[in-house]
């Protein structure tokens, strides 16, 4: 008989989630992917975007990809956006995204490293954070 672990199970993953939380593990992340979930961007099918990535990134088994919701960029007429944030690379913001154009996101740029120009609004590149 094989005795449970769940104790030690969600301790390790209460971990996990902390240290990528407080960015101790941001040498092994490989994306990050923010929707923008702002009042209007929710009135605008956010949440079915997020549920979207989140089921891709499930599927995927992808530990190296950070999901986050965030506020308006301001963008409010082309909501949802998505940004995407891959490491060494000029993050991307997607415009009026839903579920396929999330699914051919996350495969083809977040997974493969290929931005979709035909969804994207702007290109943000580092300075442009500072």
């Amino acid at each position: 008989m094989t005795q449970c672990r769940c104790k030690e199970d969600l301790a390790q993953i209460k971990d996990r989630a902390a240290r990528r939380m407080s960015g101790q593990d941001a040498d092994r992340l490989h994306a990050r992917v923010l929707v923008h979930m702002g009042t209007c961007g929710l009135a605008a099918g956010a949440q079915k975007v997020m549920d979207i990535l989140r089921e891709e990134a499930a599927k995927q088994d992808q530990m190296s990809i950070q999901i986050i919701s965030c506020g308006c960029a301001g963008m409010c007429s082309s909501e949802p956006n998505v940004t995407v944030e891959r490491q060494g690379e000029p993050s991307i913001m997607y415009k009026n995204m839903d579920g396929e154009k999330m699914r051919q996101v996350f495969r083809r740029h977040v997974l493969a490293g290929e931005v979709q120009t035909d969804f994207a609004l702007a290109k943000i590149q580092e300075e442009d954070h500072a």
